[in-house]
């Protein structure tokens, strides 16, 4: 009898006693924002906005601070679903529309086909802009279940991707064109994600479920309700703020509808949800030249400055992950798929991964980060590296801004100038070597 005690004392303190245990797998849902600025949302320093969803889930879990995607979306992509840097993932720059050859390609190990060899449901719900070759394609990179458009954006109206032409009709689920016209992209984003987890609901079918909620939101073209609009207007929030405020404010609506249907179909206590934008946000023309807000930080969308890479984030596990934590150590987005599978008890291989598991973080905010501070980033001719509070840039760009070629070098200490405005490059020769050295055998290993 003694025997039979100690061992079910045993197995009570292994089921509550670890983060990432449960008798079921946890589902996971991760909501990717495009375009969204470094604060624009008011729990991450937003004094104009109203985002009470976004808010709420970010409180109930762990908020960083200094967490980094990539500088345009393609690549943010390919690091979220490899683990790896975009470079390494074969994405270094956005994907074309046109190029048959474009997009990640099919032998890459993606975070779907990690879960689903772990029994998960999966489902890819959004945006994709990972190829539009049937081959690299949502169905071909481990989703069981995908609707939404293949390229980079759409008429959230028509489903019209329009650029440089043709204009062409860009919704498909699994693979096949579909058609709604006149009906709301994010509207139907939230339908189809409610009757994927109605028909897969883990509590009848026993399966956890994993969605890659995309969103195409608040990237151009700006076009939120008519009633989100005329609240900023009526607030006398300036032109194109106000647009842009309209489109956040509606996402943030069906951020709360997805939460919404969770909570009611009892999932909530179980599923892990990661939030995070891909890049900062946009100052291109279709953007209305601007609209979102970095606060301190230099640079927008397409830069490597903090403003371009540096994106809001969060976790949340209600009862397993504490609420209204913050964590300020580095950490980027590659680092979700190995901090996923420690979190759900799944066995990932990550020798060849470039993200590490966030679980020490996660569990302490006294813990050093993961990577000590220390990655590159590149897009085209421009670079960074960091490590530690010291970063350079080489052929730094901002829009609108112009640089002179004494600072095609320009280093920054984040600690002393977090906006990164004074290049200290010629009083620091030093530096600048070891961290040009440091970029130069990074790209040597990510060729």
């Amino acid at each position: 009898m003694k025997v039979l005690v100690k061992s079910l004392i045993i197995l009570i303190f292994l089921g509550v006693g670890f983060i990432g245990y449960s008798q079921q797998k946890p589902n996971v849902i991760i909501i990717y924002t495009d375009d969204q600025g470094a604060i624009d949302l008011n729990c991450f320093g937003a004094t104009d906005l109203v985002t009470p969803n976004m808010d709420k889930l970010v409180k109930s879990g762990i908020k960083f601070t200094m967490f980094y995607g990539a500088p345009v979306c393609s690549p943010s992509r390919a690091g979220l679903m490899t683990g790896k840097t975009p470079q390494r993932a074969g994405v270094p720059g956005n994907v074309s529309s046109t190029n048959p050859k474009s997009g990640m390609p099919g032998s890459e190990y993606t975070m779907a086909e990690m879960f689903k060899d772990a029994g998960y449901r999966t489902a890819h719900i959004g945006k994709w802009h990972l190829g539009h070759p049937v081959d690299r394609q949502p169905s071909a990179q481990g989703f069981d279940y995908s609707f939404g458009h293949l390229v980079g954006c759409i008429d959230n109206y028509s489903h019209f991707f329009y650029w440089n032409g043709p204009n062409r009709h860009d919704l498909y689920r699994n693979g096949k064109e579909v058609f709604y016209p006149g009906q709301y992209f994010p509207d139907l984003m939230v339908k189809e994600a409610s009757q994927f987890l109605d028909k897969n609901n883990p509590k009848k079918t026993g399966e956890p479920v994993f969605i890659y909620y995309a969103m195409n939101t608040p990237h151009y073209p700006y076009q939120g309700t008519p009633e989100w609009l005329k609240y900023y207007q009526e607030k006398g929030v300036a032109y194109p703020r106000d647009l842009y405020a309209a489109f956040i404010s509606t996402m943030d609506e069906k951020i709360g509808l997805i939460l919404r249907k969770i909570d009611e179909l009892g999932l909530t206590e179980n599923t892990i949800i990661v939030f995070q934008s891909d890049n900062g946000y946009s100052t291109e023309e279709r953007a209305h030249f601007g609209g979102g807000n970095a606060g301190i930080l230099r640079g927008s969308k397409a830069s490597l400055f903090e403003g371009g890479i540096r994106v809001p984030a969060a976790i949340c596990w209600p009862g397993k992950i504490k609420a209204g934590e913050v964590r300020n150590q580095f950490a980027v987005n590659a680092d979700w798929m190995p901090t996923l599978a420690d979190l759900c008890g799944i066995n990932l291989d990550t020798k060849e991964l470039d993200g590490k598991s966030l679980k020490p973080i996660i569990n302490s905010k006294a813990a050093q980060s993961v990577h000590q501070d220390i990655w590159c980033w590149q897009l085209g001719k421009q670079w960074a590296a960091r490590n530690g509070d010291w970063k350079l840039l080489g052929n730094p760009s901002v829009h609108f801004e112009k640089f002179a070629e004494k600072d095609s070098l320009f280093l920054v200490s984040l600690k002393n100038d977090p906006g990164e405005m004074t290049n200290i490059a010629p009083e620091n020769p030093g530096k600048v070597k070891e961290l040009k050295k440091q970029f130069e055998v990074w790209l040597e290993k990510n060729r």
